[in-house]
């Protein structure tokens, strides 16, 4: 560490220094832990061959909170011009216009972000190479309150109709309060078709389940219902990465889970933080994923059976 409190890291065949590695972000209190920039730097350093794989290729955008998690919040799409110019960048359409997005491809650009005080990276759906075709499918189970149970139960409901629509799937913890549902997709098809069908199957699980599940956008019309939210497929909105930190107090982790753990008590959507979540990455808990998305045309087929 040098005289100015800076910490220079070795990542591949870069040096990224850290300023201020021991700036509290996440302040302890209670039976809450303290965090500091540096300890998101080791968090992210041992994290980093688990979570690179679901960032390389895809525009971000940055949850940063310079002054820690009770400090203003900027949530950062561009690049801004002082970034070095070996951190990969990505120029996506927009309305009127271009945004030209940080890419991470290497645990340099993840450590620099880290010292940019970058909390939640939150993934495009889609790749550099084909913005407007996405290679995964989210549904978002979003609770009213935090009972964990009703997340648990829904999310069985839904594993049960993707595998009736043989599509596989996958589970992720959001850090915050409820599961992600995540389907990789071949990337044959746009945002629309994408997201139509994800409105088609959040309906028909609301339809079968109604006073259990929803797909009412206003909270207002929702009540005391689960919430299948699948508004992140959309061209240019995003979802939280796997092993990404969350703002909230502990440092909690959105970290994937293999179906089997679904059944385990323990479970809850703040289950693990930057002190354990390694340990669960090495489990590799989507190892069975298929390498290969689906395209949704079968699929679509089988649902609209259903329907019928």
């Amino acid at each position: 560490m040098s005289d100015d409190g800076a910490r220079t890291v070795r990542a591949g065949r870069r040096q990224v220094e850290i300023r201020r590695p021991g700036k509290v972000l996440f302040p302890g209190g209670g039976n809450t832990k303290e965090y500091t920039k540096g300890d998101l730097v080791d968090y992210h350093r041992a994290v980093a061959p688990f979570m690179l794989p679901h960032l390389r290729g895809r525009p971000l955008m940055l949850d940063r909170r310079p002054d820690g998690i009770d400090g203003p919040t900027f949530m950062q799409k561009n690049t801004p011009d002082g970034y070095p110019d070996w951190i990969t960048r990505a120029e996506v359409a927009k309305e009127g216009g271009t945004v030209t997005h940080t890419v991470c491809d290497d645990t340099a650009t993840l450590l620099y972000l880290v010292d940019q005080a970058s909390i939640t990276l939150h993934r495009w759906l889609s790749r550099t190479a084909r913005t407007d075709r996405p290679d995964r499918l989210v549904f978002d189970l979003d609770p009213s309150g935090d009972d964990f149970e009703a997340v648990r139960e829904a999310a069985r409901l839904l594993g049960e109709l993707l595998d009736e629509l043989e599509l596989p799937s996958a589970l992720m913890t959001t850090g915050s309060r409820g599961l992600h549902v995540v389907v990789p997709l071949s990337g044959t098809q746009d945002f629309d078709d994408v997201r139509s069908f994800a409105c088609e199957a959040a309906d028909t699980l609301a339809a079968a389940h109604p006073d259990r599940l929803t797909t009412a956008a206003r909270k207002k019309d929702r009540g005391d219902r689960l919430y299948l939210d699948v508004q992140r497929n959309a061209y240019a909105q995003t979802a939280v990465a796997p092993y990404t930190v969350r703002a909230l107090p502990g440092a909690p982790v959105a970290v994937p889970v293999s179906w089997d753990q679904l059944d385990d008590p323990d479970l809850h959507a703040r289950r693990w933080t930057v002190a354990d979540a390694v340990e669960q990455a090495r489990t590799e808990p989507w190892a069975g994923l298929p390498s290969r998305g689906r395209s949704l045309g079968p699929a679509r087929r089988r649902l609209a059976a259903l329907r019928d």
